[in-house]
């Protein structure tokens, strides 16, 4: 709810440019700095939170009910929030859902994320927009007092996410196994009992579901952490290999990220490679093309995707806030996939090899099932081969 007359703000949200948002603090207490990017998802607020691709940014929900149906440990994409941050229009109601396990304040507050409410959502939305995804302080102070000044200083001097490298930052501390299959009712998550083929999953930010895909089309599922070099990719003699989603600049993960997917596709030019949001990126920039930021990004779950080969539209969840430039592509490489929004670049593939990958996240089923058939395709490529 917005602040009633005379009550005291509980929370801040200072903007680099100086402008101010007051609220009511819900979740942990504190000060964060960050990217400020909004989202028009109508649900999935949980997996948002805790999609690793946030690393760095503080989300703003465009869709003004977040909390109604509170939180379950089965919907988180990782173990733990990575977006810095939370900002809503009304505060979190009291959970209404069979599935609901926690209310999103405590869940929240026990992980160290700050959140404010009663935010004219509409009119942030505006302003990232319209001048581009700013730098901004968000506090959460139960007696409401702040230093304005201290807080807008600290939003200018956040470096930002060009030049950053984020994925050394959520990928994960070693090699593991994953067979976890996606949700089904009633029974929940199975697991992969007869797998067709071994994949090497590389983690710059792995969301879960992308690994259940994986292990519902079929993969025997090994993720290896983004440092991991194609010496230890090979050694596992993979059937494919899987570039993961995950934030921060492309061009600063590239360092170490392109030197090894080119000796990959050196020593292996039978392998399929299929990569998703960052790992789109990556393959983009080990064939030669290079990526732009962008000034908002696309987060949420309506962005319509026109597959260029066969004119088919997809609805797809995107998280991103830099793009490949198409422009760019060198020759053996072909453009697949556009958004529909500003006919930024959604997807390639090589033209003489079973190499692919998307702009956006075909296992968040928005959809629901449009974009599954990427799954398929990658294992279908690992038969042929």
């Amino acid at each position: 709810m917005p602040l009633s007359h005379g009550q005291k703000p509980t929370a801040c949200l200072a903007l680099a440019d100086g402008t101010i948002f007051y609220g009511k603090g819900f979740g942990a207490t504190g000060e964060t700095q960050a990217e400020l990017c909004f989202n028009t998802a109508m649900t999935g607020y949980q997996e948002i939170m805790t999609d690793p691709s946030y690393a760095g940014q503080i989300v703003t929900f465009t869709f003004p009910h977040v909390g109604n149906v509170g939180v379950n440990p089965e919907d988180d994409e990782t173990a733990d929030p990575v977006a810095d941050g939370m900002v809503v229009k009304w505060d979190p109601t009291e959970p209404s859902n069979w599935r609901s396990a926690g209310e999103l304040s405590d869940w929240l507050a026990s992980r160290g994320r700050i959140a404010i409410g009663g935010v004219d959502t509409r009119r942030l939305t505006r302003a990232i927009r319209q001048q581009g995804a700013p730098h901004a302080a968000l506090a959460h102070d139960p007696e409401g007092n702040f230093d304005i000044a201290a807080m807008v200083a600290r939003a200018r001097a956040f470096p930002g996410l060009v030049g950053k490298d984020l994925a050394r930052d959520v990928t994960c501390a070693q090699s593991y196994r994953w067979d976890e299959m996606r949700w089904a009712w009633p029974q929940g998550y199975a697991r992969q009992e007869n797998p067709r083929h071994k994949v090497v999953a590389i983690d710059y930010g792995a969301k879960r579901n992308i690994l259940r895909c994986l292990a519902s089309a079929g993969c025997d599922v090994t993720v290896l952490p983004a440092s991991a070099t194609a010496e230890e990719i090979l050694a596992h003699d993979p059937a494919g290999v899987f570039l993961s989603n995950g934030p921060g600049d492309p061009a600063a993960t590239g360092a170490y990220a392109v030197p090894m997917i080119r000796e990959v596709l050196e020593k292996r030019a039978d392998l399929p490679v299929f990569g998703i949001c960052l790992g789109h990126q990556m393959l983009a920039l080990a064939l030669g093309a290079t990526t732009v930021k962008m000034n908002h990004g696309h987060h949420g779950a309506n962005h319509p995707v026109k597959d260029i080969e066969t004119g088919k539209v997809e609805i797809t969840s995107m998280n991103h806030g830099f793009a490949v430039d198409s422009q760019t592509l060198p020759a053996g490489v072909m453009e697949t996939h556009v958004s529909l929004f500003d006919g930024s670049n959604c997807g390639i593939r090589m033209t003489d090899r079973p190499v692919f990958s998307v702009q956006y996240h075909p296992e968040a089923s928005p959809g629901p099932q449009d974009s599954f058939y990427l799954f398929e395709r990658f294992v279908a490529s690992m038969d042929a081969a």
